[in-house]
């Protein structure tokens, strides 16, 4: 059973930071692509940010200069680096990857909230 497995949200002020990080079962090379959705409260879930395994990321205009993505494949995990952030970056944090077999996967999510 493949796991995605979510850490690192919680309370932060605005123009603060946090990393979420999001620990795979597999090797990151066992997926094409690996991303960030988040989903506030009476919202669809929508993307963050994403990142191929062989390529460069993406991220939503929203986040752009604000937030990088990255992964480290000796320790399986993909990073969310939050910077700067807006009372309108509260949401539920998920983590997802395609594997090489075109299944999707997903995390339980870590909530963030920004707040004074």
């Amino acid at each position: 059973q493949v796991q995605l497995v979510e850490s690192g949200g919680g309370l932060v002020q605005p123009g603060g930071s946090l990393r979420l990080s999001c620990a795979a079962s597999l090797s990151i090379f066992d997926f094409t692509i690996m991303g960030w959705y988040r989903q506030a409260p009476g919202r669809e879930r929508d993307l963050v940010a994403a990142i191929p395994t062989g390529g460069h990321a993406n991220y939503v205009d929203s986040v752009k200069g604000r937030f990088t993505i990255s992964f480290d494949n000796a320790k399986s995990t993909v990073y969310l680096q939050m910077d700067n952030m807006k009372p309108e970056d509260t949401a539920e944090y998920y983590c997802t990857g395609r594997s090489v077999f075109g299944q999707d996967y997903w995390g339980r999510g870590t909530q963030v909230t920004v707040s004074p």
